[in-house]
């Protein structure tokens, strides 16, 4: 069973959301569960879920296409075949020249390149670390590289890190719509959607419910820090009949909490009732 937490725009919630899931869908349910941190430009999970014992940790690598020019005769094809505008050929100043930070490792040119002049390189894309929580469970955390944009790559890497089947995978998804958060719930079975009542809350919720409807993905719908602004969310939700699995009311006290990195720490009773009643909605549903 894959879960995904996502939600249209940063600062909803939703990595608030994926820690206290993943502690209590294993607390209620009573099953092993995964927490993958999938928002691999900033992990932040892990400042939440202290503290960690290091299972292991290794630096992952992109194989990124060498040209050699002594073979190459500059004909361009490798130039017409990659898809990401990664290479460029000039001819007359027999000027061939891959980037590192375009190019998406598909290997095209090197099939596309007549006279074999093309090799591959590693090159470093992140780190993959794992780590079991004090009450046993697993955590594994991608974290890119600085100055690399291959955040799907390097999911695609993180997803693959499955040494120890679980009976739960929860993926903490990258805020947004774009093509890393498409690779972190290709293949789950649920999305729950994290949302705030707010202008910008529905306008990100609207698009991100597009995508999903067009993934054919089944997905449910938090809206976190209700009371702060307009019923327009709610409004959305019922016109749609999407699923609504719940509210988390704002609390500055746990706004604090969280400014600490203290969100497990004597949780709110109020706030308790209502997360264990999301899981029980999606045991149900599941048959967990």
């Amino acid at each position: 069973m894959k879960i995904a937490i996502a939600s249209g725009k940063g600062g909803t919630g939703k990595t608030t959301v994926a820690v206290t899931l993943f502690h209590y869908i294993g607390e209620v349910c009573k099953k092993k569960v995964h927490l993958l941190d999938c928002d691999v430009e900033e992990p932040n999970d892990a400042l939440f879920l202290s503290p960690l014992n290091l299972v292991s940790q290794k630096m992952t690598h992109q194989l990124v296409p060498v040209i050699d020019a002594t073979i190459c005769t500059f004909c361009k094809k490798c130039a017409d075949w990659c898809a990401f505008n990664a290479i460029s050929i000039i001819k007359n100043h027999q000027f061939a020249h891959i980037d590192a930070s375009l190019c998406h490792s598909c290997g095209a040119c090197l099939i596309a390149c007549p006279e074999n002049a093309i090799t591959e390189k590693p090159h470093p894309l992140g780190t993959i670390t794992r780590y079991i929580t004090e009450n046993g469970s697993e955590f594994t955390e991608g974290r890119l590289t600085v100055g690399s944009a291959m955040q799907t790559l390097l999911i695609k890497k993180l997803k693959r890190e499955e040494n120890n089947p679980t009976d739960i995978q929860i993926l903490d998804a990258p805020p947004g719509t774009s093509c890393p958060v498409v690779e972190t719930i290709s293949d789950v079975d649920y999305v729950i959607l994290v949302t705030e009542p707010t202008p910008f809350g529905l306008h990100d919720l609207k698009i991100m419910t597009e995508l999903l409807n067009e993934l054919k993905k089944p997905f449910g719908i938090l809206v976190n820090k209700a009371g702060l602004g307009s019923h327009e969310v709610y409004s959305y939700i019922q016109q749609n009949n999407f699923e609504f699995l719940g509210e988390i009311p704002f609390s500055r006290n746990f706004a604090g909490k969280y400014s600490t990195g203290e969100i497990l720490k004597d949780f709110p009773e109020e706030l308790e009732n209502i997360y264990r009643e999301i899981v029980q909605k999606i045991e149900s549903k599941f048959r967990l």
